[in-house]
């Protein structure tokens, strides 16, 4: 099968207590999975750039994301029903802040098809992602960031 190149930036969004902000994709043709804030980038722009926009659109912060700090190669099958290989750059924004002191994240600057699918949204420790049944995208998203922050932090 021919798969489209998808350039994406993802971040993971971490508050004071080290939980990661995931959003939960209800579609209508596959069972729900959560994942992180992030997206395909528009032409012509740079992952750094597609990073900061798709943290406002689906969060409403406004925040630098800082550097790339991981990249991986996803293979799957798009909302829209695309079949993609997407390159993955991710980014690491750790908030000053615990889960009640970060603003509601609003979700008004979300894309239509965003509004559709992405249900709700919530913060995990690295206890609930693991007791929960449903999918994780990426699915060992602390290892993740235990690598992101130990490159950070040697830095």
């Amino acid at each position: 099968m021919q798969r489209i190149p998808r350039p994406s930036s993802r971040i993971l969004v971490l508050d004071r207590a080290g939980r990661v902000l995931m959003f939960r994709f209800d579609p209508p043709d596959r069972p729900p999975f959560w994942c992180t804030p992030g997206g395909a980038l528009d032409p012509g722009e740079s992952y750094e750039v597609a990073a900061r926009r798709e943290l406002f659109e689906e969060t409403g912060i406004d925040a630098d994301p800082g550097a790339i700090v991981a990249q991986r190669i996803a293979e799957f099958e798009t909302i829209e029903g695309d079949h993609v290989s997407a390159d993955e750059r991710y980014f690491l924004l750790q908030l000053d802040a615990d889960e009640r002191e970060v603003p509601i994240i609003d979700t008004r600057h979300q894309t239509a098809l965003e509004k559709q699918v992405m249900r709700s949204w919530r913060w995990f420790d690295r206890a609930e992602v693991c007791a929960e049944t449903e999918l994780f995208y990426p699915k060992d998203v602390f290892e993740l960031i235990d690598a992101a922050l130990a490159s950070t932090n040697s830095i």
